[in-house]
């Protein structure tokens, strides 16, 4: 009977044992080396489901030790969805540590100035982080706009142009707010400086969108700006080709006559006098000091020279010179 006990007594221990073993070889990782493993865990996926999609992927050796492990350290229930990039040197507690975490990739998404809106939008969409319908959606609800603090219709004029990095599937409504606050962020400084030249947000947007289509040399903003400045304080149109093409719906490439005598486009600055209805684009930082700051000149007038930059004039006779020095003369 003693001896039967002692043979029970050491299966037991060997099975312990053995259980032990296993479950530490459960909980290794998968593979030496670093190439890394993209697992996308759904919103709403369960414990039970979660550890399948990370043993199906080969991150973690066994879907019910992992699952264990998290039940025994209590957080069955805080795993985060979301897309994860895993290496197979990773134990079972380090990918449990980042699903806790909510460690997720991200993804970079450039946002150069001066892109409208629709651009914007295909941005979002190139970036894999989310579906530019969706982003468009949000950006033209006036009840979104509102709830920012934007003037008008949508948010064209206020998605800050800046360099991003977003996790695949954040909500259209959380990418738009993010804009909206870098946005704010870079009005903050020039407040001031914008409210002693009489000029709202609204103005200053606008004007810093018509600057930033205008022109792509840094040099030339604060000058295209004073030029705008100038006309206006004078009533004269501002006559800004890129605002009348805005205007245009399905625009070809091609701007003619007839688009520069429709009245009915409220944003033909040809025949409308004052600032277009809304901003054209979405400026930068640069383009919003460049309206709060323009240059000190009395330059009413520009033309471009055909290599990025312009010809400034004072005077209507200075500007038919320079169309004809580089506009008519093939030049």
């Amino acid at each position: 009977m003693r001896r039967f006990a002692a043979i029970f007594a050491a299966a037991c221990v060997l099975a312990l044992a053995a259980a032990a073993g296993l479950a530490y070889w459960a909980l290794q990782p998968v593979a030496d080396g670093s190439a890394e493993i993209v697992v996308e865990i759904p919103r709403g996926a369960t414990l039970t489901r979660t550890a399948s999609l990370l043993e199906s992927a080969r991150v973690i050796r066994s879907a019910s030790a992992f699952a264990l492990l998290a039940r025994f350290q209590d957080r069955a229930g805080a795993l985060r969805a979301g897309e994860y990039a895993f290496s197979r040197d990773l134990t079972a507690q380090d990918v449990l540590d980042r699903l806790a975490a909510g460690a997720v990739m991200t993804h970079r998404m450039v946002v150069p100035e001066g892109l409208r809106l629709e651009e914007v939008a295909a941005r979002v969409d190139a970036a894999g982080v989310g579906s530019a319908s969706e982003f468009l959606a949000v950006a033209t609800d006036p009840v979104t706009a509102s709830e920012l603090g934007v003037r008008g219709s949508s948010l064209e004029g206020y998605l800050f142009p800046e360099t991003y990095e977003l996790a695949k599937g954040v909500p259209a409504g959380e990418i738009v707010r993010m804009m909206v606050e870098h946005f704010f962020a870079a009005w903050r400084p020039l407040e001031t400086a914008a409210a002693a030249r009489g000029l709202s947000i609204h103005d200053v947007v606008v004007l810093a969108s018509l600057v930033e289509k205008e022109t792509a040399a840094a040099s030339e903003r604060p000058l295209v700006a004073a030029v705008f400045l100038n006309r206006l304080a004078r009533g004269m149109r501002l006559e800004t080709d890129p605002a009348v093409i805005y205007g245009i719906a399905g625009f070809d490439g091609n701007l003619r006559r007839v688009h520069l005598e429709d009245a009915s486009n409220p944003y033909n600055t040809y025949l409308h006098v004052g600032l277009p209805p809304g901003p054209i684009a979405n400026p930068g930082a640069a383009a919003l000091r460049a309206v709060v700051e323009p240059a000190e000149s009395d330059y009413l007038f520009f033309v471009a020279r055909n290599d990025g930059t312009h010809q400034f004039s004072r005077t209507y006779a200075e500007h038919v010179r320079a169309v004809n020095r580089f506009q008519r003369s093939g030049r």
